[in-house]
């Protein structure tokens, strides 16, 4: 097995090499910051044929939180789409047999849903504060089925909750929303701020897959990758929701934070309910422990510590 990670220095990505790596699964890490653009096509069919991979997992996006991804809409769908289409057409050129694992985040999903269904992930409009981001989501998804149509190319689809963990981004606006609240609550605590500002009112109700976790799925799916139920996308999910107002809640009881909490509600809820059904889930990985959420709220409290400050 020879792997190429894309997006190998952004959040995802590097708990996916950390995983490859603590199981001595030969990985060649790439990301734009090591100056390999996605968006373009032949830099990327040049790095391909040199390193032949017989598997890619493709971490690479340009994302942030709702604000930004509504401020930036423009310049997210159109980097997203061109990195989606640079990387299938090298791939289609330089190494058209290898398999190709993709996180779809469930932002994908219609705004109209409560419970997220693979079946139904087509049916409706998205919600507007992802538009930009979601609908790259789709298009990833139907790239890799046209390309499979065309040049026979595999690709592995997994349909992902909003992710927590460590190697997320210091900055609130870049941050996936519970790595963003916890890292605003260090630094409210280690400066004494008297004031923390939270985003929304915080009725918004998520599901949370801790990004480790995450990379242990992929572990497993490299190894086993013919697993029935993988030839169409599945959720990585656990069938539980908590309120944004309920991990604040949680996370404050870990801090001695003695400033005072302040919902800006001039920032957008998103979607009221991303819950994802896991009944598929758990006939292909039955055996699959997710982290407890406390140990996964305290490791990532330790990482945001441990690179203060920010």
């Amino acid at each position: 097995m020879k792997v190429v990670l894309f997006g190998a220095q952004g959040f995802a990505g590097r708990n996916v090499a950390n995983e490859l790596r603590q199981h001595q699964i030969e990985v060649i890490e790439s990301s734009l910051r090591d100056g390999l653009d996605l968006r373009d096509a032949d830099a990327v069919t040049a790095f391909l044929r040199v390193h032949q991979p017989t598997h890619i997992v493709n971490c690479a996006a340009h994302v942030g939180s709702l604000n930004y991804v509504t401020e930036k809409a423009a310049t997210v769908v159109a980097d997203n789409s061109r990195m989606i289409l640079g990387m299938y057409e090298a791939i289609a050129t330089a190494c058209p047999q290898a398999l190709v694992i993709n996180p779809i985040a469930n932002c994908a999903y219609p705004a109209k849903a409560d419970l997220f269904r693979e079946d139904e992930w087509w049916d409706g409009h998205l919600h507007r504060s992802v538009l930009s981001y979601g609908a790259t989501r789709r298009l990833l998804w139907a790239t890799a089925e046209c390309f499979q149509m065309q040049y026979g190319i595999r690709s592995i689809n997994l349909l992902t909750p909003n992710m927590y963990g460590p190697y997320d981004s210091t900055d609130p606006n870049k941050a996936h929303a519970l790595n963003a609240l916890i890292s605003k609550f260090v630094k409210a605590e280690k400066i004494a701020q008297p004031e923390l500002p939270i985003w929304g009112t915080g009725v918004a109700i998520r599901e949370w897959l801790y990004a480790p976790d995450f990379a242990r799925i992929v572990r497993a799916v490299l190894e086993q990758p013919d697993r029935s139920g993988l030839e169409t996308p599945l959720n990585v999910a656990q069938n539980d929701g908590l309120s944004v107002k309920e991990l604040v809640d949680i996370i404050q009881s870990k801090f001695d934070y003695q400033g005072r909490v302040v919902w800006d509600h001039t920032k957008p809820d998103g979607a009221p309910k991303k819950v994802m059904d896991d009944t598929r889930f758990r006939q292909v990985f039955p055996s699959f422990e997710f982290t407890d959420f406390e140990q996964g709220i305290a490791n990532t409290i330790a990482y945001y510590e441990s690179v203060f400050p920010y």
